[in-house]
C-alpha cells in the first residue's frame, strides 16, 4: 500500500501529475524537466488552486529577503517556463492564468491522488496467462489495495470534524449581497481602444444592476480603480461590497472577447472564472450572458423579465455601438469639449441605426449638463433632449436610462409632476441600482415637500456610488437649499475629500458658509471657484451674493455690472440674476428677473418652494402666482 503521506501529495489535472513531496511533475507517466523556482511556483499556485496568488506573496514566499536578484524578471521566466513544460498560453490559459494587476492563478480542476486510477488498479491485477482468472497474489493485492480506500475516507473525514465550524462553512461559495464591477483591463496594447474597454464595463454594471436583490456599486466609483495597485480586500473595504469581478476584453477586427472572474473579497476567494466570444454585432447578447452567469454564481434572485432580458438574441449595428461607446466615454469625462463631442458621437449612433434607443438616451442625457454648467440655454437644449428622451422610450420601454432621460425632461422643463413622478419609478423598477434614476426621484420628492423621503432616496444614490463627487455634492445642494448648513458643510467636505478642484463644491460651500455669516470662509470658497473656472457666471455672482448678505452693497454691485457684461458675451442665467436682486432687496427687479428665468424655462424654477433663499417673498403675491403658474402651490 502506498505511503499516505506521499500519496497525499499527489495531484493530478489533465495528463499531468505533480507530486508535492518529492518535487516531480509526470505527465502520461513521464517525467518532465521542472524544478527550483519554476516548481516552487507551480506548487504554489496548485496548493491554492481556483484563488489569486499576489506577486507580493510569491515573492515572500519563494524569494528570500537576501537573494540580489531582479523578482520580476525571475517570476517572469518561471511562469514562461510552467508554461512551456505545460504547452499553455498565456491568451488562452488552461492552467495558469494571469490576473491583472494582481499576480496569477491556476485555474484547471485538480485531483486529488491518494491511491492510483481505478484502471491502473485493474490492469496491474490482470493474470499474466489467458485463462481470464486472477492468481492468488494477484487476488491478495486487489484486496489490499481496496481495503486501504475506507481507511482514507476515514481519515478525511476525521480531518474535516476536527475542522473548526468556520472553515466548514467556507466549503460552501460564500452568497454575495453586493458587487463592484472593476474597470475590465484593454488586452489590445492599443490605448485607443481604451473607450472600448470602459464601454463593456459600463454595460455589465447597467445589466447587473437591473438585479433587485444584489447592489451594484456605479460606475463614477469603480473608475477610480482603473489600473490601482491596491488590493481586492482593500478595494472592497472602501466601497463597501463583498464581491468583486474583474477581467479583460480584446476586440480584434469584428470579434470581441471578454474574460471575467468572481472573488469573495473579504477573503480573496476565487469562486468563479470564464471567457467568451463573439462577434461585434452580438455584443449585447454576450454582456447578458456574462451577468446572467455572475448572477448565478452569487445566487442572486433573477425575475422572469430579467432572464428573458437577458437571453435576448439582440444585435446592434457595429458602427452605431462603436459611436455610442466613443459618446458615454467622453460624456463621462463631463468637460464642455467632452459633452460637445459626445453629442457627436451620440448623433453619429443614431444616424448609423435610428432604431437604437440606448443613442437616443444619450443625446437627452448629454444636453442637462450642458445647461446646468451655463454651456447651453434651457430652451436651446431641453426641446433636443425631449425629442431624443420620447424616441428612447418609445423604441425600448423597458430602458431605465431612457425614462430617467424623459422624467428629467417632465421634470425640468414641462414641470409636469404626476409625469415625472412616474418615469423615475419605472426607472428604479427597471435598474434599481441606478444612481440617476435614485437622485433624480430624490429631487422629485423633495419639490414636492418630503424632504425626508427625499434625503433618504438620495443617501440611496450615494451608497450605490460612494466615491462619486456628483452624488455627494448633490446631497450637499440639497441640504443648502432646505437650509440645513451644518450638514451641507459636513457633506461637501467629504465632496472635496474625493475631488478638491470640484467648482460645484466650492459654490455650496460658499452658499452655505455665507448662510451661517461665515463670509471670510465663504469668499474664500468663491476665490476657488474663480481659480478653477475663469470668467465663470457662478464664481461672478457667488461672490457679489455673499458681499450684498454681508452688507458689502457697493461690492455687490460692481459684481452684478460684471455679470451683466458677461451676459454680452456668454449666456448667463436670469435666474442668477434674480438671486442677486433679491439679496440687495430690489424687490420688484428680482420679480422681473424670476419672470425671464420662467420664460427661459430655467432648471432653478422648480425649486422656488423649498429654497430657503426665497423665504423673505413667500407671501408676496407675485410669488404665489408664479407657484401657481408650474403647479407647486
Amino acid at each position: 500500500m502506498p505511503d499516505p503521506a506521499q500519496a497525499l501529495a499527489i495531484r493530478r489535472f489533465g495528463a499531468f501529475e505533480i507530486n508535492l513531496q518529492s518535487g516531480e511533475l509526470r505527465k502520461n507517466g513521464i517525467r518532465l524537466r521542472l524544478s527550483g523556482q519554476p516548481f516552487q511556483v507551480l506548487a504554489l499556485l496548485i496548493e491554492r488552486a481556483g484563488e489569486a496568488v499576489t506577486r507580493e506573496e510569491l515573492q515572500s514566499k519563494l524569494w528570500s529577503a537576501d537573494t540580489f536578484v531582479d523578482f520580476d524578471h525571475g517570476l517572469n521566466n518561471a511562469v514562461a517556463r510552467i508554461r512551456e513544460i505545460l504547452d499553455d498560453s498565456s491568451d488562452t490559459p488552461r492552467y495558469v492564468e494571469t490576473v491583472p494587476r494582481r499576480g496569477y492563478r491556476f485555474i484547471a480542476s485538480l485531483n486529488v491522488a491518494p491511491f492510483p486510477p481505478y484502471t491502473a488498479i485493474v490492469e496491474a491485477t490482470k493474470p499474466q496467462s489467458d485463462s481470464g482468472r486472477l492468481s492468488q497474489h494477484h487476488r491478495l493485492r486487489l484486496w489490499t489495495l481496496l481495503a486501504g480506500v475506507p481507511l482514507v475516507a476515514t481519515m478525511v473525514m476525521g480531518w474535516i470534524w476536527r475542522m473548526p465550524v468556520a472553515s466548514i462553512l467556507h466549503l460552501r461559495s460564500p452568497i454575495i449581497h453586493s458587487l463592484a464591477v472593476l474597470p475590465l483591463e484593454n488586452l489590445s496594447g492599443d490605448e485607443s481602444q481604451e473607450y472600448f474597454a470602459d464601454g463593456m464595463t459600463d454595460a455589465l454594471i447597467t445589466d447587473l444592476a437591473q438585479i433587485g436583490t444584489l447592489r451594484v456599486i456605479s460606475r463614477t466609483s469603480v473608475m477610480r480603480y482603473k489600473a490601482s495597485r491596491k488590493t481586492l480586500p482593500d478595494i472592497a473595504r472602501e466601497l463597501g461590497v463583498d464581491g468583486i469581478v474583474e477581467g479583460t476584453v480584446m476586440r480584434s477586427g469584428g470579434r470581441v472577447r471578454i474574460t471575467s472572474q468572481l472573488i469573495y473579497a473579504p477573503q480573496d476567494q476565487h469562486l468563479w472564472a470564464h471567457s467568451y466570444e463573439r462577434d461585434i454585432s452580438d455584443v449585447v447578447s454576450l454582456q447578458g450572458e456574462v451577468a446572467q452567469t455572475i448572477a448565478g454564481e452569487v445566487r442572486a434572485a433573477i425575475s422572469p423579465e430579467q432572464r428573458a432580458r437577458f437571453s435576448a438574441k439582440a444585435t446592434v449595428n457595429p458602427r452605431a455601438y462603436e459611436a455610442y461607446l466613443k459618446g458615454r466615454y467622453f460624456w463621462n469625462k463631463r468637460t464642455q469639449e467632452g459633452l460637445r463631442k459626445a453629442m457627436e458621437y451620440f448623433q453619429e449612433a443614431v444616424d448609423q441605426d435610428p432604431s437604437y434607443a440606448p443613442a437616443y438616451s444619450g443625446l437627452a442625457d448629454t444636453c442637462f449638463p450642458l445647461v446646468n454648467w451655463g454651456w447651453l440655454s434651457t430652451r436651446e437644449a431641453v426641446p433636443k433632449a425631449k425629442a431624443a428622451a420620447l424616441k428612447a422610450v418609445e423604441l425600448d420601454e423597458r430602458l431605465a436610462e431612457a425614462h430617467v432621460s424623459l422624467g428629467m425632461v417632465k421634470f425640468v422643463y414641462d414641470w409636469d409632476w404626476p409625469e415625472a413622478g412616474k418615469h423615475f419609478e419605472r426607472a428604479l423598477t427597471l435598474n434599481p441600482a441606478y444612481p440617476p434614476a435614485h437622485g433624480w426621484h430624490s429631487d422629485y420628492l423633495l419639490v414636492l415637500g418630503r424632504p425626508d423621503e427625499a434625503l433618504a432616496e438620495m443617501k440611496r444614490a450615494v451608497d450605490l456610488d460612494p466615491v462619486s463627487p456628483e452624488l455627494s455634492h448633490h446631497m450637499a445642494w440639497q441640504l443648502n437649499m432646505i437650509g440645513r448648513r451644518d450638514e451641507a458643510i459636513a457633506q461637501e467636505l467629504k465632496t472635496l475629500e474625493m475631488d478638491p478642484d470640484f467648482p460645484p463644491a466650492h459654490a455650496v460651500l460658499a452658499s452655505a458658509y455665507a448662510g451661517k455669516g461665515m463670509f471670510p470662509e465663504a469668499l474664500a470658497e468663491a476665490e476657488k471657484i474663480s481659480a478653477l473656472s475663469p470668467d465663470s457666471n457662478v464664481a461672478i455672482s457667488t461672490r457679489a451674493y455673499i458681499h450684498a448678505r454681508s452688507g458689502e452693497r457697493s461690492r455687490a454691485l460692481r459684481g452684478l455690472e460684471e455679470l451683466k457684461a458677461l451676459s454680452k458675451r456668454k449666456y448667463v442665467p436670469s435666474y442668477d440674476f434674480a438671486l442677486l436682486y433679491l439679496r440687495l432687496g430690489d424687490k420688484d427687479q428680482a420679480f422681473r428677473s424670476l419672470e425671464k428665468a420662467y420664460e427661459e424655462r430655467s432648471s432653478y424654477i422648480p425649486w422656488l418652494k423649498v429654497n430657503v433663499s426665497w423665504a423673505p417673498v413667500h407671501d408676496d403675491p407675485r410669488f404665489k402666482d408664479l407657484l401657481h403658474r408650474v403647479s407647486l402651490d
